[in-house]
């Protein structure tokens, strides 16, 4: 079972980042490449947690997301047509001194079928490069979406 350990740095504070990680919006798709608007689905969403399916593709996932620490975003993947056992990603957002956001990403992909093991074990050798250049845009598209926001105004 691949497990993937991914960061990135932006100049988004970790409210912000935070915001973006949950905004279920049209236009998902700018900040994060995965998550295509034909496949996001919002089942139900609450203050500190949310039920949505995403994917691209050809791929994709339900994920139950639980934010009730706001430095950390726990995605348990509960339905998907690839993913199943412990798959899902958690999100943890460390503020840096100078300024900005560490963004850690812990990726865990269990195939339920052999489409989902084979695309498990590519993510795990190819594939992490591919997903650290996605996180990384995600942290710059993030911190250029909040470029001239100070944080008291959200």
């Amino acid at each position: 079972m691949p497990t993937i350990h991914l960061n990135a740095t932006t100049t988004a504070t970790p409210e912000q980042v935070l915001a973006s990680l949950v905004d279920f919006g049209p236009g998902r798709s700018e900040i994060f490449s995965n998550s295509a608007d034909d496949y996001l689905e919002v089942h139900s969403q609450g203050a500190h947690e949310a039920d949505v399916t995403e994917g691209s593709g050809g791929i994709w996932e339900r994920l139950h997301y639980d934010w009730s620490d706001p430095r950390r975003v726990v995605m348990t993947t509960t339905d998907s047509n690839i993913w199943g056992g412990r798959s899902g990603h958690v999100y943890t957002l460390t503020p840096l001194a100078e300024g900005g956001t560490r963004i850690d990403a812990v990726v865990v992909r269990e195939g339920k079928n052999l489409k989902g093991r084979i695309v498990g074990a590519l993510l795990a050798s190819v594939g992490k490069g591919v997903l650290t250049k996605a996180l990384r845009s995600t942290a710059t598209a993030v911190g250029s979406r909040n470029e001239g926001i100070d944080s008291h105004e959200q």
